[in-house]
């Protein structure tokens, strides 16, 4: 199985509290999204991807085009509005890998698990969380969490949906990674997070 990839790049990135445009912020020698953009190339089981942005993130805009990539320029309403407009748009109505663009430890190694665990849960909606306790020994932020189960989990932001029911609103059949994975739990959502992403990876402890 082969699927498409979103990257969320729409998003007012407030948290981090700097001019620069969350996507476009320079880590270790190249913007944020320039890294999760990497991963995907090498991962075998994605066919495209397109990054989803908005006015948030003109910037943004402008980087993809002169990446020469893909992008959906969308209403700003919020995370899931964005993903379903986006999806609609480019009528994507089978599997599709979403990711944001600041998980920059991801690896095509570790995207190609995840699609593939989709692949054999069966389901229409497979999320990706992180054990909170594993981003508080990172020295990690929580800022998102989402309960799998009876149990509060950190969000990675990695999922892979089915385009077609996120359009609907009949129920939808969910499964769950749970992964202390270090490619997907460094995702950065203030700078004290792109501190420590930097010494993490700079010492090579991926």
């Amino acid at each position: 199985m082969k699927v498409p990839a979103l990257v969320m790049a729409g998003g007012k990135g407030s948290r981090m509290g700097v001019p620069t445009e969350k996507p476009l912020l320079p880590f270790l020698g190249k913007p944020l999204i320039d890294w999760v953009a990497e991963a995907i190339s090498k991962a075998t089981k994605i066919s495209e991807f397109c990054v989803i942005t908005s006015s948030n993130t003109p910037q943004t805009e402008k980087h993809c085009i002169s990446m020469g990539w893909k992008y959906v320029h969308t209403d700003a309403k919020g995370y899931h509005d964005d993903l379903k407009q986006a999806v609609a748009k480019l009528d994507w109505m089978g599997p599709v890998l979403t990711m944001p663009s600041d998980v920059p430890a991801i690896t095509g190694a570790a995207l190609d698990r995840i699609v593939a665990e989709f692949e054999a849960c069966g389901k229409d909606f497979l999320a990706v969380f992180v054990p909170i306790k594993k981003r508080q020994e990172l020295g990690l932020s929580i800022s998102s969490t989402d309960e799998y189960k009876g149990i509060w989990y950190a969000v990675s932001g990695v999922n892979v949906i089915n385009g077609a029911k996120i359009q609907g609103s009949g129920k939808v059949e969910t499964a769950a990674i749970i992964t202390k994975e270090i490619e997907v739990a460094l995702n950065v959502n203030t700078t004290k997070d792109l501190e420590i992403a930097g010494e993490l990876m700079s010492k090579n402890l991926l």
